[in-house]
């Protein structure tokens, strides 16, 4: 069983409300899983009502008047009776049947028992429903797992993890013998990827072949979503997420719309590329026009980065033998878009918004972060140069733009050069986007 970052989240909830819980996420992300081990942990019954597996399940709610009918049913469909304060009733796949979620409130309300919901942003019905059960429940978004939560699974124990933090708040080298192994386990995560049935796989098996057939089958799995959940623009979705990996591997990385169709326009089809992000099957990362804060007032929606929501998905993708190859270190990863890719992945889990910067004078910079007033250029280097960095230096040496550090990720050991921090790339898993947490009181003047 594979332990995940939600697992203490989910504990927390429902020790401190009774609000229902619903987890959102791409599919295959590890949410039913997440619910029954708790469930399993906690002691608690465990009524489970999947409206994609069991869409008989659907006539339970059907017409219901009242709660108490409603529960009456809950109770006859899972052939035992309800333990109050003891069982947790779980609504998995509620887009298929959103009208679920118009009875949380009423549920909650109840107070008898626990609620759990999950499902994936596949097409609009979610979106649409979401803020209908207002202060009755919270949401929470899982990820496929992070390096962190990889590193863990396979045996890495917490002491060498908190080693690697503290290297990383002193700004000093980590141990040469631990920096060696935990690169060779970055390049394994570059092929294993976050995908728990992949992670899981390689956990039990080690066979890096089973874990690629588990991966063909969640992509196969993703295409099938697409077909079903946006029947009109399928085509064009499709193709845009088969693109991803040779996009990725162009030499600037960008999404160009041209090799999708000579002749189709972006604001034609920006629609299915919002559906890809919002089913969290693709990261978008917009460009800006300047380094400055608030980026958001200077993104460019149409120009864009396509990356894949997992990278152990995107190695998948590419030819037979690229895993052997990372793991040997003799591969081109062509400028790094497979590194690239999974430090994209990290950060969108950590709560970053992905940005990066590009300019005819100055350069390209992979990512720009945004955190307080401060602007904080990212470059990825999987090569063996990566203290050479022209864009980065360009934007540096701005006066205008006044970016106080900046920092580079590599297979290098960490130092420190002036005002840029050279760090390992598996040290992506220490970069997390701190919400405000000081309050803002702001009293005017009466006249």
């Amino acid at each position: 069983m594979l332990n995940r970052n939600i697992e203490s989240i989910i504990e927390h909830h429902y020790s401190t409300t009774n609000k229902a819980m619903l987890l959102t996420g791409a599919r295959q992300s590890g949410k039913t899983y997440a619910i029954r081990k708790y469930a399993k942990q906690a002691g608690l019954q465990l009524v489970e009502m999947n409206f994609l597996l069991q869409p008989e399940t659907k006539s339970v709610l059907h017409g219901v008047a009242n709660v108490q009918e409603l529960l009456l049913r809950i109770s006859a469909y899972a052939r035992q009776p309800l333990e109050s304060g003891k069982t947790l009733i779980f609504f998995d796949e509620v887009q298929e049947y959103a009208d679920v979620l118009t009875w949380v409130k009423a549920l909650v309300d109840d107070g008898r028992f626990m609620y759990a919901l999950s499902g994936s942003l596949l097409g609009l019905e979610l979106r649409h429903v979401r803020s209908i059960p207002v202060g009755y429940m919270s949401e929470y978004q899982m990820y496929p797992l992070d390096f962190c939560e990889f590193i863990r699974n396979i045996g890495v124990t917490d002491e060498v993890i908190a080693s690697v933090r503290e290297s990383w708040g002193l700004r000093k080298p980590v141990d040469a013998y631990i920096h060696e192994k935990l690169i060779r386990l970055f390049n394994l995560y570059l092929i294993v990827g976050g995908m728990p049935a992949a992670v899981q796989t390689y956990v039990d098996t080690n066979d890096l072949q089973r874990v690629l057939l588990e991966q063909q089958a969640i992509l196969a799995l993703y295409k099938k979503d697409i077909a079903r959940y946006d029947p009109d623009n399928k085509l064009y979705i499709n193709d845009i997420f088969e693109l991803i990996p040779p996009e990725l591997n162009a030499k600037n990385k960008r999404f160009i719309l041209k090799n999708l169709n000579e002749h189709i326009k972006f604001s034609r089809h920006e629609n299915s590329f919002v559906w890809l992000r919002d089913a969290d099957m693709a990261l978008p990362t917009y460009n800006v026009e300047e380094p400055r804060v608030p980026l958001k007032l200077s993104e460019q929606r149409n120009l864009f980065k396509l990356f894949q929501n997992d990278v152990g998905l995107l190695a998948s993708q590419y030819v037979s033998g690229i895993q052997l190859k990372i793991l040997q270190g003799d591969i081109n990863l062509n400028n790094g878009a497979i590194y690239e890719n999974a430090v994209a992945q990290e950060l969108h889990a950590h709560g970053w918004a992905l940005r990066y910067f590009n300019s005819k004078k100055q350069g390209e910079v992979d990512f720009l972060l945004e955190q307080d007033d401060e602007i904080i250029p990212l470059e990825v280097k999987s090569g063996k140069d990566y203290q050479r960095h022209v864009a980065l230096s360009n934007v540096l040496s701005n006066a205008d733009y006044t970016i106080r550090r900046a920092i580079v990720l590599s297979n290098g050991n960490l130092s420190v050069k002036g005002n840029i921090v050279y760090a390992p790339v598996y040290m992506t898993m220490f970069l997390h986007h701190r919400a405000q947490t000081t309050s803002t009181i702001y009293l005017p003047e009466l006249p």
